[in-house]
């Protein structure tokens, strides 16, 4: 007989879940809850991501951040859509600061924005081996690094520099650089991406072992490309030697997926998706990869590295954010803060200016 549920001094609904899979929420590290792009225009300029793209992707909690633009874009309206966000009840929280160096912050310090503004847990999306960058010098780099680490320290945060990994040869090597040649932690360097090629991809699980967390991109890749799907990536990183608390998956949901001809022109572009966390588990449990075994980089890994002491995990005490996976393994209910965002796979709960199905 199963466990009978005590008579509680509150109101409670009782579930049954019909025999299907209760997992925690996911937590999306990497996303443009402002809208991303502009790199072909201000016309390109993506706008917000709604609230109900996430809940439907099974996206219990976000974290914002500011990309190629962030310049028209600020770290206030980051600020400012995060508030948005949690007031319609999702968990969200934003890295100071964007793609170039000196960063872009509120305060005017990555330091005083992790110490003043209580959503503000890192900085990032700062851009290296990409032709957006700023091309920032090791100095710089480490002077950076340097500031997010003692915020984190101060304030008990993430304390993380999240790293925009671009397709050029350089890879990972200012990152190598920063850990023979400083004291900083490598759980400091936080490289996003990183699937994005396939050589880049084999000098982030040499980082992984050196003690960073990496991160894949759920993005898409069409056949021929020189890159791995997350699910293709977290399979190659798991069957690795590489420690596997140290990888996550992440959508880049409202970021501008462009491509570059080789003169840096926009030639094609698309749009992240908040829901392909969702389809990325999806296609690696039809794959017949265990649940137990890809699960972290979706839920505690993420949770471990940004410092959610009561995410990622499905326990008495945690957050009450959780995930009813469907037969096909997709978010069938969500959960956040104990509030029903989504139920039978149609969200019940949309943004202030989001249209409503009819």
């Amino acid at each position: 007989m199963g466990q009978q549920i005590p008579d509680l001094p509150f109101d409670m609904q009782r579930v049954d879940l019909g025999g299907r899979r209760l997992v925690p929420g996911f937590i999306d590290m990497h996303a443009h809850v402002t809208g991303g792009g502009g790199e072909a225009g201000a016309h390109t300029k993506v706008p917000p991501v709604p609230l109900s793209h996430f809940a439907r992707g099974g996206v219990t909690t976000v974290v914002g951040l500011l990309g190629t633009d962030d310049i028209t874009r600020s770290t206030k309206e980051l600020v400012t859509a995060i508030h948005g966000l949690r007031n319609e009840g999702l968990n969200a929280f934003g890295f100071t600061g964007g793609y170039h160096f000196p960063p872009t912050t509120l305060t005017g310090s990555v330091r005083g924005d992790l110490a003043f503004v209580e959503c503000l847990i890192g900085a990032g999306e700062l851009a290296i081996s990409d032709h957006r960058s700023s091309q920032p010098t090791l100095d710089e780099f480490l002077r950076l690094a340097a500031d997010v680490h003692v915020g984190g320290l101060m304030t008990g945060k993430a304390g993380i520099l999240h790293l925009h990994l671009g397709d050029g040869p350089r890879g990972l090597a200012l990152v190598r650089e920063a850990l023979d040649r400083s004291e900083i932690p490598p759980r400091v360097f936080n490289p996003t991406h990183v699937n994005r090629r396939k050589a880049l991809f084999e000098e982030a699980i040499v980082l992984a072992r050196r003690g960073c967390t990496v991160d894949l991109t759920a993005f898409p890749v069409d056949a021929g490309d020189d890159a791995w799907t997350a699910a293709e990536g977290l399979t190659r990183f798991l069957a690795s030697d590489a420690p596997p608390e140290r990888i996550t998956i992440s959508t880049d949901g409202g970021g501008c997926l462009p491509t570059f001809d080789s003169d840096g022109m926009v030639t094609r572009m698309g749009i992240g998706s908040p829901s392909a966390i969702a389809e990325t588990l999806r296609q690696l449990l039809e794959a017949g990869e265990p649940l137990a075994r890809i699960l972290p980089a979706f839920t505690v890994n993420p949770a471990r590295l940004l410092r959610f002491g009561k995410k990622g995990r499905v326990a008495v005490g945690a957050d009450a954010d959780l995930v009813v996976l469907s037969t096909t393994g997709l978010p069938q209910d969500v959960l956040i803060a104990g509030q029903w965002f989504v139920r039978d796979s149609v969200p019940v709960r949309h943004g202030t200016f989001e249209e409503r199905p009819s």
